[in-house]
């Protein structure tokens, strides 16, 4: 009893340890957006907040293939203790090809990107710079992705934190810079988010030219199996972040038929306090894994469910607080980012901030526990997961509950899919326990 105990408290230790590092680092990761919405709103009105909610997929998009990159080599990583190259090697390899995709993407694309996603006239103009932009320091982006979950699951979140806020501190400040006293308007938006993840990238650095890190690269043997366990692996963390961009094409096109670029832009307020929101599961999520991967690799199965355990308690408090603190200050939330007073804008904004974030104490259990079933090799539970909580179950909830109740129904749709995912996820939870796979 006295030794339970003493591994309660270890474990519980390293989980305030790596969660709320990561948790802050994540906070810090979703203000290269949000400093760009508030900035942009205040610079280039509703026209600007058009125009960045219609391009934040694209950034989704690059994002969630790095933390797919990421996420999977670092969980393979983590239970292997850090002696398999070859994993690095993999991830190193997938990230550069998706480097190389995303760059060519926006050099000869980006425009057919901006119209196929809706954009028109000034927001035309403005979403393809940011698109265009933000496609060419994709490199950047995987490669700081990459480097973060390594650089946590070899021992070193600290430096994986600083790294994640250093870059979003520099983003926000030159957000500032680049759009009022240089006058840059949406270019310099983009610009500042695009220097920050190389920002980070020279702090991450430091875990390396020290010697510090388990990092190597190893020769590969001619087969596709590793690059498919570490893609498998990664696709939560990919869908998770995705889904974000998928969801908010879907409400975009919605609420263009049905309210224009004033709806586009109310949305644009809810997607990215949501950003923040999510990413602060994201965080408490990627400092589970590599406890429960760690565990799980020694065959500690009640070290893993203990961290889980912590995992949903934090992520259920959280996400009390959060709504109580969205649905009382719902007014102020919105007129930060309606720097011209459009009464319009407000009126959608206001509701549609408290009817939205319902939700999201479904969505933060469903991360995590996506996040598990990865942490534990379980990939086809995660999958399954993130795939109808992020997609399939929201675009469904929003285009029948749109018809029915209206704009409404599009708010509402997040808290349909994200509660029926849970029970799903629940479900999957216990057969896996009964199955002693958990």
């Amino acid at each position: 009893m006295f030794m339970e105990r003493i591994m309660n408290k270890n474990y519980f230790h390293d989980f305030i340890k790596y969660s709320s590092l990561n948790v802050l680092g994540m906070i810090g990761l979703s203000c290269y957006i949000l400093a760009d919405t508030y900035f942009i709103s205040k610079g280039m009105g509703a026209d600007g907040l058009a125009a960045l909610n219609i391009a934040i997929p694209v950034y989704s998009f690059v994002h969630g293939c790095g933390l797919m990159t990421g996420m999977g080599g670092a969980t393979k990583y983590s239970v292997s203790g850090g002696r398999d190259g070859t994993i690095i090697t993999v991830s190193a390899i997938i990230a550069t090809v998706l480097a190389v995709m995303f760059f060519m993407i926006g050099c000869c694309f980006s425009g057919d990107l901006a119209a196929a996603l809706g954009a028109e006239g000034t927001v035309y103009t403005m979403a393809e710079t940011y698109i265009r932009i933000i496609l060419m320091f994709s490199p950047a982006f995987l490669a700081n992705d990459l480097l973060i979950c390594f650089t946590r699951n070899d021992g070193a979140p600290k430096i994986a934190m600083a790294a994640m806020l250093t870059g979003s501190i520099s983003n926000v400040i030159l957000d500032y810079i680049f759009i009022f006293p240089f006058g840059m308007g949406i270019t310099g938006a983009v610009l500042a988010t695009g220097m920050a993840p190389i920002i980070s990238l020279l702090i991450l650095s430091i875990h390396i030219i020290k010697g510090r890190s388990g990092f190597r690269l190893a020769f590969l043997r001619c087969s596709l199996r590793p690059f498919g366990s570490v893609l498998a692996l990664g696709v939560p963390s990919f869908v998770t972040e995705v889904s974000s961009g998928m969801v908010i094409i879907v409400f975009n096109m919605l609420l263009l038929n049905r309210s224009g670029s004033i709806g586009v832009a109310a949305y644009g307020i809810i997607a990215n306090i949501s950003l923040v929101i999510i990413s602060v599961y994201t965080g408490i999520a990627q400092g589970m894994q590599p406890m429960v991967s760690r565990a799980y690799g020694m065959s500690d199965k009640r070290g893993a469910a203990l961290v889980l355990r912590y995992s949903l308690t934090a992520a259920v408090a959280i996400s009390i607080i959060a709504y109580a603190l969205i649905f009382v200050f719902a007014q102020n939330i919105a007129a930060t980012f309606n720097s011209s007073g459009d009464e319009l804008l407000q009126t959608m904004a206001v509701p549609g901030l408290k009817i939205y974030f319902t939700g999201i104490i479904f969505a933060g259990v469903n991360i995590v526990l996506a996040m598990y079933f990865a942490a534990v090799e379980c990939a086809l539970p995660a999958q399954i997961l993130s795939v109808l909580r992020g997609l399939v179950l929201i675009s469904a909830a929003a285009c029948i509950l749109s018809y029915v109740i209206g704009i409404n129904g599009i708010w509402l749709s997040f808290l349909t899919a994200e509660a029926l995912s849970s029970a799903i996820g629940a479900i999957m939870y216990v057969i896996l326990k009964q199955n002693k796979a958990a």
